[in-house]
């Protein structure tokens, strides 16, 4: 799975599905985060924000890898997650779109 040629078209494809799902799974923490924020009261709270943020960073960061070897994946745990939906894939190969399915079932 690692060795699948992505064309010039999947590649722009790829690029504009995982910018898109970074930017919803991003406005979804940043709503969090200002609930968070406006029920704050204690110093406590604070420092539960601050590890909300972190926590939220580190799965981001795990998660969004858009190297083309990881892009499989990356896709299926997205489309499990329900941060993209198959639609926005369709432009890729039919071969990728099962992968990707395969993945997102697991």
């Amino acid at each position: 799975m690692h060795d699948i040629k992505w064309t010039h078209s999947e590649q722009k494809t790829a690029r504009k599905v995982f910018d898109a799902a970074l930017q919803r799974e991003l406005a979804a923490i940043l709503s969090k985060l200002k609930e968070l924020a406006a029920s704050a009261k204690t110093p406590q709270d604070m420092w539960e924000i601050e590890k909300y943020l972190t926590q939220q960073r580190r799965q981001i960061d795990s998660k969004y890898d858009f190297r083309y070897s990881q892009l499989i994946e990356v896709f299926g745990r997205l489309l499990r997650e329900n941060w993209i939906e198959e639609k926005e894939l369709q432009a890729l190969s039919p071969e990728k779109l099962a992968w990707i399915q395969h993945i997102a079932t697991l």
